[in-house]
């Protein structure tokens, strides 16, 4: 029973796709099937219900594929660290990001990684938070860039930015003029806002109402690229972290004016299964971001007691 084929049966497993496999572990897809045929000619049993659509696995594929990706992930961390005694970052890394900061800082990042490391391999997936969290947990991602992270014992999470909340208008909005703004000269302003569940939309409702003040939210997303469109057109105002709006602002059809509060902030996170031990080469990616983006070593790691899955919204 050859590695290959347990990785190429994984990478099955957590996509749900032969195509999707095949393309990750440079094969056909007529490749991938023999492999995980021959696997269940092997074992004696089938791994895969393909009379479903899409297939599902068996209750024996489910046991293998919980035992097989622990083997072909303590089988990737070591080659990562042979090669790592010639002081080359060779290996791999699967990052899973939110839109938000993916479509904002990982641009940068990636060709600054790259260009120290050129013989690394990072797969970078823009994800809804939900589907980020799960990512790491099905491990189809090692990392993972959320906002609000929160440890808990199956997670870590590691602080990264932190970032500012700022009024957001068309330049045809009343406020548009202004140098800051008070909270409180949003009562009773249309906004187009953040969906209830998601935790960013949590916090912002909580300050309003520690102000007293109450907005006549118009629209609601799960996104932050399709508010601004939203406000763009002037459906609305929002608060949306400041990074995200540069882009709009630099190209004038969108202004950014601060808040007189610093109570709204965006916490940004790395977060990574408990207990797993990371590759070097994310380990390498881990420092590259720390070292560009954010916060020292020493203080990186939070542990607060709360879920993170109600966490990783926004």
């Amino acid at each position: 029973m050859h590695l290959k084929s347990l990785k190429v049966f994984c990478d099955v497993a957590q996509k749900r796709s032969f195509s999707r496999a095949a393309d990750d572990n440079n094969i056909s897809q007529s490749a991938a099937s023999q492999m995980i045929h021959h696997l269940e000619q092997h074992l004696g049993v089938k791994l895969i219900d393909r009379s479903k659509r899409p297939f599902v696995l068996t209750s024996e594929g489910d046991m293998f594929y919980e035992g097989c990706r622990g083997i072909v992930r303590r089988y990737d961390a070591l080659e990562d660290k042979v090669r790592g005694l010639r002081k080359e970052v060779t290996g791999r890394v699967r990052v899973a990001s939110i839109y938000s900061i993916g479509l904002h800082h990982m641009t940068q990042y990636l060709q600054q990684f790259l260009s120290q490391f050129p013989k690394a391999n990072v797969r970078l997936e823009y994800l809804h938070p939900s589907r980020v969290l799960k990512a790491i947990e099905r491990d189809s991602a090692d990392l993972g860039l959320v906002s609000y992270p929160k440890a808990t014992r199956s997670m870590e999470a590691i602080a990264w930015r932190a970032e500012p909340i700022v009024f957001v208008c068309s330049p045809s909005d009343e406020l548009a003029g202004r140098e800051e703004i008070n909270l409180e000269e949003l009562a009773g302003k249309k906004m187009v806002n953040f969906d209830k569940d998601l935790t960013i939309r949590k916090e912002i409702d909580r300050v309003l109402n520690a102000h007293h003040v109450d907005v006549e939210v118009v629209m609601e997303f799960d996104n932050i690229e399709t508010i601004k469109r939203a406000i763009e057109i002037d459906v609305g105002v929002g608060l949306l972290p400041e990074p995200t709006v540069r882009r709009e602002v630099a190209a004038g059809t969108l202004l950014a004016i601060p808040l007189t509060t610093d109570e709204l902030i965006r916490p940004i996170g790395i977060i990574y299964r408990s207990g797993q031990e990371l590759s070097p080469t994310a380990q390498r990616f881990i420092d590259l971001l720390l070292a560009e983006g954010g916060q020292p070593a020493q203080k990186r790691k939070t542990k607060e007691a709360a879920s993170v899955v109600a966490a990783a919204g926004g």
